[in-house]
């Protein structure tokens, strides 16, 4: 009884190393992604007029997304180098001397591994579709509504892959002059506009440029014969740059677990069925690997003999174990699409390394008498 406040405080003090380490590395690689992937969007606000705010809204919400993927390689990086370093400062020396075994050591990463492993099913099971649903959601919203502030005087807009505008002058108040604009979005009717003025007004789909006092030209395909429509006013549709009432069609990122294993009707085409399959088996496996890469980490650093200058190898063989289980899960994930019958294989690469480090850590504990238990080698 007398060594139980000793192990709770030892176990603090680990604890405490270990959260803060994770939180502080898990924090600087999520902004390190963060600042990386935003470079994408950059050119919206230096060119294209995008509010700051509005770009670190639309970018912060691929946060979460950032934070499940990379917080069960955090959490194996944090153990491994706490432990190392307590074995290299003697301390994981003194508490074995004390009387503490592989388990007791353990317990503290085991916290943290948890503590990992929820926040990932949390991230997983609710955060990150909801997010990555909204980041869609506003990234279409400003894709239509961008159309308004991409137009420049005496250039040639591509506002899509199917719709160019030029304007010759644009005031101030917003009044457009010299407008021509080349309108492929129907195959069978590709048009030339063109307008003396014009301006962008809002529409019910998003902006859309009133044109005044011009005319249409589009070739007949059966006749080859140019018609020409005059107009005193017309309106051009900047937001529908595709197919008529043009709808965006949610991916398995945006999916809760019930409609990955049973799409509603019409959501997604029946060929896609087993990538939502895996897709859903994947967000249910992939926090083990959190409690996994920490059990590696912990195999390496509190078993095998005690180096007075410490090891290098079985850390060096950690990460690598954790760098091919990493490569062998998207290996397997890309199988199992193709294969349904391949996906217990993602649970396995999941569990199995966690379970397997923890019969080699744990289970030799059982066998060994209480004496010899006090104390281990490194």
């Amino acid at each position: 009884m007398r060594h139980l406040p000793l192990i709770s405080r030892i176990d603090r003090y680990v604890f405490r190393q270990l959260l803060v380490a994770l939180i502080a590395v898990t924090a600087g690689l999520v902004a390190l992604i963060w600042l990386i992937q935003s470079l994408r969007f950059v050119e919206l606000v230096v060119n294209r007029g995008l509010s700051l705010g509005t770009f670190l809204g639309l970018t912060g919400l691929l946060i979460p997304g950032f934070v499940a993927v990379i917080l069960p390689i955090t959490t194996f990086v944090v153990v491994q180098f706490i432990y190392q370093r307590l074995a290299g400062d003697r301390e994981l020396t003194v508490m074995r001397a004390a009387g503490l075994s592989p388990f007791a050591l353990s317990r503290p990463a085991l916290f943290v591994a948890g503590i990992a492993t929820i926040a990932c099913y949390v991230l997983n099971l609710w955060i990150v579709p909801a997010s990555s649903t909204s980041f869609r959601e506003y990234q279409f919203e400003i894709r239509n509504r961008m159309a308004a502030f991409l137009l420049q005087e005496g250039v040639f807009t591509p506002i899509s892959d199917d719709l160019v505008v030029y304007i010759r002058t644009r005031d101030r108040d917003g009044a457009l002059h010299g407008i021509l604009v080349d309108d492929g979005r129907q195959p069978n009717a590709h048009a030339t506009i063109m307008a003396e003025n014009g301006r962008l007004v809002e529409g019910p789909a998003g902006p859309r440029v009133l044109l005044l006092n011009g005319s249409r030209q589009e070739i007949d395909r059966q006749t080859g014969r140019l018609d020409v429509l005059t107009f005193a006013q017309n309106t051009i549709d900047l937001a529908q740059t595709g197919k008529n009432g043009e709808q965006r069609y949610r991916d398995a990122t945006e999916m809760s677990i019930g409609e990955l294993f049973d799409p509603p009707p019409g959501m997604v085409p029946e060929r896609d069925y087993p990538k939502l399959r895996v897709e859903a088996h994947k967000r249910l496996s992939s926090p083990l690997t959190a409690l996994s890469f920490s059990l590696v980490a912990l195999l390496a650093v509190l078993t095998g003999a005690f180096q007075r200058h410490g090891g290098i190898i079985r850390p060096l063989a950690a990460v690598g174990a954790v760098v091919a289980l990493l490569a062998i899960g998207l290996m397997v994930g890309n199988l199992a699409a193709r294969d349904p019958a391949l996906i217990p294989l993602v649970w396995l690469v999941a569990a199995t390394p966690g379970l397997v480090s923890a019969w080699i850590l744990f289970s030799p504990q059982l066998f060994r008498p209480s004496a010899d238990r006090t104390l281990r080698p490194a």
